[in-house]
């Protein structure tokens, strides 16, 4: 596990974002390391964390598919309650990038203990098979909940999610980066760094999260 504090002065003490990486990068990825930084420089804490799998592929240098549903789950759950246990009477938002913000939200349904849901990158269906929806239990969330998505994310058709978050429990919040893809990287003709676009991905959770959950 890896916790990103802010700067002394800065953490207003009022929540925390356990963040699990996508399918197919670590926790120490570029992407979720830098926005996983920036949250915690504008005053947010981050515990950063793993699943079994996902070690196996960094100590064997193979690659290999995620653990069945079950065991990511448990390796979720165990991290939320490590975090809970650090940050005592903190509003615990969960979520992450793809495949960990889908595991965030189906504990989340499942009643685990949870103010609020950030993702980033919500996988809402397999690529090119936009009628296999992944928000069958978006209705028995009651949670508000920020999906950060590029409109360029071949896993997530935008149209569909706004009709999708209609039947969510609780208040959604939608958020487009612009000419991003899953991945949120962005073509070079845009003009814009990968640098700039997690700053961007940062600025609006932040935004979000203050006006949800006032200090």
């Amino acid at each position: 596990m890896l916790l990103d504090v802010p700067p002394e002065g800065q953490d207003d003490g009022t929540c925390v974002y356990l963040l699990a990486h996508g399918a197919g990068a670590p926790m120490t990825s570029t992407f979720i390391a830098g926005v996983a930084e920036r949250l915690a420089a504008h005053g947010l804490p981050v515990l950063r964390f793993q699943y079994a799998y996902m070690e196996q592929v960094q100590r064997l240098g193979m690659r290999r598919p995620p653990d069945r549903l079950s065991l990511l789950e448990s390796v979720h759950r165990a991290a939320s309650r490590d975090l809970q246990q650090r940050f005592p009477g903190r509003h615990l938002l969960l979520g992450g990038k793809s495949l960990g913000g889908r595991i965030a939200s189906h504990l989340a349904a499942q009643g685990e203990a949870c103010a609020g849901l950030l993702f980033l990158g919500y996988p809402l269906h397999p690529a090119g098979k936009p009628d296999k929806l992944r928000s069958e239990h978006f209705a028995a969330l009651a949670q508000p909940a920020l999906f950060l998505q590029g409109d360029r994310d071949a896993l997530c058709d935008l149209a569909l999610l706004r009709t999708a978050v209609e039947v969510y429990g609780g208040q959604a919040t939608l958020a487009v980066i612009e000419g991003a893809d899953h991945g949120f990287d962005v073509l070079r003709s845009s003009g814009r760094s990968s640098g700039e676009v997690m700053d961007q991905v940062a600025a609006r959770t932040i935004a979000w999260v203050r006006s949800t959950f006032p200090a």
